[in-house]
């Protein structure tokens, strides 16, 4: 069954979680007993309806707070489709939350409450969106039964948004504009009445009926050796298979290929999954794959198509999110995991920060903090093969590891 990652950006008290629990409650996707606690719990806090945001605010500062701080998961099927919703942060200090959730996700859902309309978290969530490459963005314009199912209303937001969609970079982008009350239901999962006015889907059939070439960003295919399968039996003596995931196309049995770093080519001669073979492996699929020549191939490097090459280089320049309280600055040297790879990386120059609400850029600073966004040079101690992250989502993007803690400290999208 198709998997679908969807990403929801909103700000304080826009729903968003209250939208996700309508659509597990709608869907029927919710436990008894998880249903139970939430209505003991709204009865408890003196509501006359379900407080449906409970279903998804698992920790306890977010239930006493009211808001969103880390990113959850939250699983759903329908007959159609499996659903992964990242419940992502809307405050401006978690805008790595936001990052983190966004940066796996095909769709994303940007809701606005019908009374506040356009405000400038709104903009620093669309910008996320564009900068991360999501192809399907729908605008949910939330709580419609506090202005009364207005037209109108719902139209001067739409407006305000479109000349925000102007500003943005990536223009191959779908955007949807759905009026929707998240508390009562409307035009949710179920159509609703109260809004006669519009003719469009219900969120949940908005998604229902997307297709995987209107969410997956194509490109050509790139194949990361995950793992050298070597077994250790009579039977498959000779037997020498490379694991791992196709990013951005497809491969075939024929094809000519070339492995990286070693520029070395050769032919794929079989395709597994298990016990099976395949003519093709698509696009996303976990394959071994052997080649017609015995050649030299171990984790971290890649085969592509003979005339696909990607850029192999020492140095490039890219977009920093930047997730840690230690400062990113010039000189400073990080672990830049690029897929399975991981090598030693310098920074070389901070270009300019990245004001995530449209309204410029900083081009005097030369430190990053927690939360900033920047265009940031690197120098590596050995080349990687990359592909721009606007030209390949997979392959034109990082993570950068602290050498002493070993922590994640930032994302990066290579220019």
């Amino acid at each position: 069954m198709e998997v679908l990652k969807i990403a929801t950006a909103g700000s304080v008290d826009d729903g968003k979680s209250t939208l996700i629990g309508r659509i597990l409650y709608d869907t029927k996707s919710l436990t008894t007993d998880k249903l139970e606690a939430i209505k003991n719990t709204s009865k408890k806090n003196g509501y006359d309806y379900l407080d449906f945001s409970l279903a998804t605010d698992g920790l306890v500062a977010e239930r006493e707070q009211g808001i969103t701080i880390d990113v959850a998961h939250i699983y759903f099927s329908t007959s159609t489709k499996s659903y992964i919703i990242a419940d992502t942060p809307g405050h401006v200090e978690y805008t790595r939350n936001m990052v983190t959730g966004a940066s796996t996700s095909q769709a994303a859902v940007i809701l606005i409450d019908a009374r506040k309309g356009v405000i400038e978290q709104t903009n620093r969530h669309f910008f996320i969106n564009n900068l991360l490459r999501i192809k399907d963005v729908v605008v949910a314009i939330n709580k419609m039964d506090l202005v009364d199912y207005s037209e109108a209303r719902y139209n001067e937001i739409k407006a305000d948004f479109e000349k925000l969609m102007a500003k943005r970079e990536y223009q191959d982008q779908k955007i949807t504009f759905i009026p929707v009350s998240a508390l009562k239901g409307d035009n949710v999962v179920h159509r609703s009445e109260r809004t006669p006015w519009y003719t469009g889907t219900t969120l949940l059939e908005h998604f229902e009926t997307l297709d995987r070439s209107d969410v997956y960003n194509t490109g050509t295919p790139r194949f990361p050796v995950q793992y050298v399968i070597r077994p250790k039996t009579d039977a498959h003596h000779d037997f020498r298979g490379f694991a791992g995931k196709v990013y951005g196309g497809q491969l075939s049995v024929g094809d000519e290929v070339v492995a990286l770093p070693s520029q070395t080519k050769s032919r794929i001669k079989e395709i597994y999954f298990h016990d099976k073979k395949y003519q093709t492996a698509a696009r996303r699929s976990s394959v071994t794959i052997t080649l017609e020549d015995e050649i030299n191939l171990s984790r971290g490097d890649m085969l592509v198509k003979v005339n696909d090459l990607p850029t192999i280089e020492k140095q490039f320049t890219a977009t920093i999110s930047w997730m840690d309280s230690q400062t990113l600055s010039a000189g400073k040297k990080y672990i830049l995991q690029h897929g399975v790879n991981k090598v030693l990386a310098k920074v070389d120059a901070v270009h300019h920060r990245i004001a995530p609400d449209y309204s410029g850029v900083d081009a005097k600073s030369d430190t990053l903090g927690m939360n900033d966004i920047a265009e940031v040079s690197f120098k590596l101690n050995r080349p990687i093969y990359f592909d721009s992250f606007k030209e390949h989502r997979t392959n034109g993007s990082f993570i950068l590891i602290d050498t002493q803690s070993n922590s994640t400290v930032g994302a990066g999208f290579i220019s």
